[in-house]
């Protein structure tokens, strides 16, 4: 049963006609999308579009539905896909899986392995269905094979918005990602800025009366990665040291997140690499490693990052600190059990709690 169909049964059993309404308008939208995406496939291949003077059928759509030829692009790439593709275009067609799957299927869906991925997108919501298929083909593809399909999928596009900020696609390998995100994480936690909220009735608090609290107080996550990126290219980071952590397990290798690498890639930057082993007794559990000084050793590091997976307050996977419970005044120790994994933000939240700061 669709996620649609569940939430069409408890918004009638609940009497809610707003929400029974919205899935019934998403219903009829993921149908529209289908015979649209079905039509333009047949258009593109009969070559009608030609008789207006267009240089591509992308480029008639695009004037003919006012979108960008970009979108009128992928339109037309997942239509002529599904033409293939005849079981994930009668799931597609009968409401059973999203325009949003179909896109991710149609990049790496064949003949052979359309109904195993099927199988795969009718059980897996759509935002963790890209690393699911990932590893579905991670575990069956050959390794040089996925190299090679990743190193011609790369990519790096932008466009202008509206407001004229500039907005970036960025398509890379998972391992030159893995690298850039880590050089980028490390100069946000080096670069920490400080919170300076406009208070008060001064001339500056009332010419920033109207800004969000992101541009005059404590810059969001997003957009200190963004300033650590500039600093990047224009070499300020040159000498940030950064860490990728790659999991080498019986069932195949991953980065932290949990993002597939191919073994041959592992084996072959192993033997130019700085490694450190984390070791797992018989139950999968990281072995235990503590000591008396201040801050936690690298292994700690990774032992508690190995049990927590996250920060414990938020779930967030990145820009993560170590903070002692109880605080290291108090206890004099630094040991994996009384380590937590938190974001810096709901670490210095944390502190500010204890401190009774707003």
């Amino acid at each position: 049963m669709s996620l649609l169909s569940i939430v069409g049964e408890r918004s009638v059993g609940q009497g809610s006609d707003l929400r029974a309404e919205v899935v019934a308008v998403g219903r009829s939208w993921s149908s529209a999308q289908h015979r649209l995406v079905v039509l333009l496939a047949r258009l593109d291949r009969g070559g009608e579009w030609a008789l207006d003077g267009a240089a591509t059928c992308a480029h008639w759509v695009a004037g003919a539905l006012d979108v960008e030829v970009s979108t009128a692009r992928e339109w037309l790439r997942v239509g002529h896909a599904l033409e293939d593709l005849a079981r994930i275009d009668a799931s597609f067609s009968e409401g059973r899986i999203s325009y949003s799957k179909v896109r991710q299927l149609t990049r790496v869906a064949t003949v052979d392995n359309e109904a195993a991925l099927l199988e795969i997108a009718e059980r897996t919501p759509a935002g963790r269905l890209g690393a699911a298929i990932a590893r579905w083909l991670g575990a069956r593809e050959d390794p040089a094979e996925t190299e090679r399909r990743q190193h011609a999928a790369r990519s790096l596009s932008w466009r202008t918005d509206p407001d004229g900020m500039v907005v970036a696609m960025l398509r890379l390998p998972p391992l030159a990602a893995a690298v850039l995100m880590a050089a980028v994480d490390a100069w946000v936690l080096r670069n920490r800025p400080a919170a300076t909220p406009v208070t008060g009735s001064g001339p500056d608090a009332s010419a920033d009366a109207s800004l969000p609290r992101s541009v005059v107080g404590w810059p969001s996550v997003a957009q200190q990665r963004a300033d650590g990126l500039v600093a990047l290219v224009e070499g300020e980071g040159a000498s940030v040291q950064t860490e990728v952590i790659l999991h080498v397990r019986g069932d195949g290798c991953t980065l932290d997140d949990g993002t597939p690498v191919a073994g041959s890639l592992v084996e072959r930057i192993a033997s130019g690499a700085f490694l450190r082993v984390l070791i797992h007794d018989a139950q999968r559990r990281p072995i235990n490693a503590s000591g008396r000084q201040r801050h936690p050793s690298e292994r700690q590091k990774r032992v508690v990052h190995e049990r927590d997976k996250g920060c414990v307050d938020c779930g967030a996977t990145s820009l993560l600190e170590y903070d002692h419970e109880p605080d290291y005044s108090i206890s004099g120790h630094t040991i994996i059990e009384e380590l937590r994994e938190r974001c810096w933000g709901c670490h210095r939240a944390r502190h500010q709690r204890q401190e009774g700061q707003p």
